[in-house]
């Protein structure tokens, strides 16, 4: 009972309140809008968590509305998508997963399908193949809330990873180490629990696996089949055994594990016993990703004060949940626009940094990323990011639909309860009075403060 994991329930110190729901959408999909945010309120903690993991029952009525909403939506990414294998532009790419982070009724699931991209972390510049990519990402997608070993099992034998990893070079007679090497130090065991003779012996594994006709194929003429030790288990093991054998091991679930730890808790909210905990629970769930994050969502640790407010956001969760508050799914930016923006922050879709994937935390945030964080909701506010350029968002409309006065500082109020949860709006910025200001102009400098202030580079 006393298991930092254990269930949360709300007490007069710690409240299911503004505080916490923004909490709980901004570390498991996006920054909610207002109407999330009221509902949420209404609905309380537990229903709010079954929505975001697609466990709760609405009526029928909504249920239909719900299924008939999100039908519509993957219609429209999926013709956004195929045009753009269609065309072969990278650039259009990544405008449809933005597409598909801003428009999505089920957020949680694209924020999960970025965990994996990133610890799958396969670039584009080497693979060199739109469609691979895209294929790569659906995948990603459609088993980023299943079992782990589905989820390997499926991006290590696909296309874009096999070419990104060199595995078509990777015969008998010259085993190639590198998907070999990734697959025991990234994507399972984690480094310094495996010795360089695994590494050699999983090669050879691994070997007859390639592509042929643009999929993945298993060449028995290419493969060795002759006995090999791995991990200290001795036999004639082939690529699917290996895959099998790395799965089982511990190091696999606390690997696992730490990968969610990193994506729902803040800087210095989580020590060992908390990732052997999950872990331990991880495996004994057959490495089910869905009930990992379920038991993390639920537990004490996660609404904790200390991490709330804990964690840099990165330019995709900022971005999107910037768009997605302002509730700009309605009259959207241009997507190819938003991947830009994102690519000027440092987080460019199917492009990790390395294949470590894309730094976490404080990394994200130094003295060209704050200019470029300002700049985007410049532009963003002032339309410049709309297809329609020079289309301003009109915040007095928005507050206006909230309930919340026309008057700049009831605007004002309404933004910083939306991104920052404060009780009441600060008083000044730079110097300048916020609550009466003197024009236009002043008026959306002051927004744009508020807006790019520092707690709302948290997450």
């Amino acid at each position: 009972m006393n298991s930092p994991l254990s269930q949360w329930n709300p007490t007069p110190q710690e409240r299911w309140d503004i505080v916490r729901v923004a909490h709980l959408y901004r570390r498991a999909s996006f920054t909610p809008d207002w109407n999330t945010i009221q509902r949420s309120l209404r609905d309380g903690w537990e229903k709010s968590i079954d929505e975001l993991l697609g466990l709760s029952k609405p009526q029928q009525r909504d249920k239909e509305l719900a299924e008939k909403s999100e039908a519509q939506f993957e219609q429209m990414a999926t013709t956004i998508g195929d045009a753009a294998v269609g065309v072969s532009n990278a650039d259009r790419l990544r405008a449809w997963w933005v597409f598909r982070m801003l428009m999505t009724p089920r957020p949680m699931v694209e924020r999960m399908t970025l965990l994996w991209h990133n610890h799958f972390a396969t670039s584009n510049h080497k693979v060199q193949d739109v469609s691979a990519m895209y294929e790569q990402n659906q995948l990603l997608r459609k088993h980023s809330l299943g079992r782990f070993g589905d989820l390997l099992k499926a991006v290590v034998k696909h296309r874009a990873m096999l070419s990104w990893l060199d595995a078509a070079a990777n015969r008998k007679e010259h085993p190639n180490e590198n998907l070999a090497r990734e697959l025991m130090e990234l994507f399972t065991l984690g480094e310094g629990n495996y010795q360089e003779a695994d590494v050699v012996e999983a090669a050879r594994c691994l070997t007859g696996w390639t592509i042929r006709g643009n999929r993945f194929e298993f060449i028995p003429e290419m493969h060795d089949a002759g006995e090999k030790v791995v991990l200290g288990t001795r036999g004639k093991l082939d690529g699917d055994g290996l895959l099998e054998l790395l799965l089982k091991r511990e190091p696999t679930a606390k690997r696992i594990a730490t990968r969610l730890c990193q994506m729902f808790f803040g800087e210095g909210v989580v020590d060992d016993p908390v990732i052997f905990e999950l872990a331990v629970g991880l495996r004994a769930n057959e490495l089910n990703i869905a009930w990992g994050v379920e038991t993390i969502l639920r537990s004490r640790l996660f609404f904790s004060q200390a991490n709330i407010r804990s964690r840099i956001a990165s330019p995709v969760e900022w971005v999107i949940g910037t768009a997605r508050a302002l509730e700009l799914d309605v009259d959207p930016p241009s997507t190819l626009l938003l991947a830009v923006e994102l690519r000027k922050l440092g987080q460019d879709l199917f492009h990790p940094s390395n294949v470590f994937g894309w730094p976490e935390g404080r990394e994200w945030i130094h003295t060209r990323s704050v200019l470029a964080r300002y700049g985007f909701v410049d532009a963003l506010l002032t339309g410049k990011l709309h297809p329609a350029a020079h289309a301003p968002i009109d915040l007095e409309r928005l507050a206006q639909r909230h309930g919340f006065a026309g008057e700049p500082e009831q605007v004002l109020k309404f933004v910083h309860l939306l991104f920052s949860n404060q009780s009441k709006a600060v008083e000044h910025f730079q110097g300048e009075g916020v609550n009466k200001p003197t024009s236009e102009q002043k008026a959306r400098r002051t927004w744009l403060l508020a807006m790019t202030n520092p707690e709302c580079q948290l997450n």
